[in-house]
């Protein structure tokens, strides 16, 4: 058998770009999912915070069932654990091991790596905000209002989640960005509206509270899904500030070795 001149000739040459960022978006999410720290931050936190004070009566949560208020506020957990804490420590420990700097120099630029990560991180939440509303409705929720803001306040709690643990992930050392991260989320599950209503703080505290993301993202979809309000102009703001902050300092300060 014969066969024409370079038929077998090798074609060196980058994958299509959509193709790398495909792959290693995939990549990112089954580390995600493998890693036992982050399964304990998105997964095992907010499940058993849902189910004890659904069931306990530990916070007064106001009038209405306790689910109707917890529900939104560990919804905006799950995000808050995984677009930040478990994005900027996995990120800041890869930095500091050189994968980062090995991946830079890769064809996949480095806008796709971050893009990858992006949806990793969009996945995880699908993820998690599916096992919450389940376990959620198996509670006794009861939910209302508009699907789209819901879904527009997900999204910018996201962007601006991500573009803080960027943020800290890519100026800090390693083992500062995992004491950081893990000090801000539970600065943030007691003080971000999340567990304990922010009425509950003295009046100069709580003015101040209600500016974080978190209270923003926990206060926006309890507006919606516990009062049925259309459209909460004023937290999805809040979140577009801090979203456009975050990812602008990122991109600015972030450094990949």
């Amino acid at each position: 058998m014969t066969t024409s001149t370079g038929t077998y000739t090798p074609k060196p040459g980058a994958a299509p770009l959509g193709r790398m960022i495909a792959a290693q978006a995939a990549l990112e999410t089954k580390m995600l999912l493998r890693n036992g720290e982050q399964l304990l931050l998105t997964v095992i936190i907010p499940t058993l915070l849902l189910v004890l004070f659904s069931t306990v009566d530990i916070v007064d949560t106001g009038d209405g069932e306790a689910v109707d208020f917890l529900a939104p506020g560990v919804l905006a957990l799950a995000v808050l654990s995984t677009a930040f804490t478990g994005q900027a420590i996995a990120t800041g420990f890869e930095r500091r091991y050189g994968v980062l700097k090995r991946l830079a120099a890769s064809p996949l630029p480095r806008w796709g790596l971050m893009t990858a990560k992006t949806v990793a991180v969009l996945v995880t939440e699908v993820l998690q905000i599916v096992l919450l509303t389940v376990i959620a409705f198996a509670l006794g929720w009861s939910p209302q209002g508009n699907p789209f803001a819901v879904l527009l306040l997900l999204i910018l709690g996201t962007a601006a989640f991500s573009g803080l643990g960027l943020l800290m992930a890519g100026t800090l050392k390693a083992e500062a960005t995992l004491a950081a991260a893990n000090l801000v989320f539970l600065l943030l599950l007691v003080g971000g509206g999340v567990i304990v209503p922010l009425d509950k703080f003295p009046d100069t505290a709580r003015s101040v509270l209600e500016l974080l993301p978190i209270s923003a993202l926990s206060d926006g979809l309890r507006d919606v899904l516990r009062n049925g309000a259309s459209m909460p102009w004023g937290d999805l703001g809040i979140l577009a500030a801090w979203g456009v902050v975050g990812i602008a300092a990122a991109g600015k300060f972030f450094r990949w070795e």
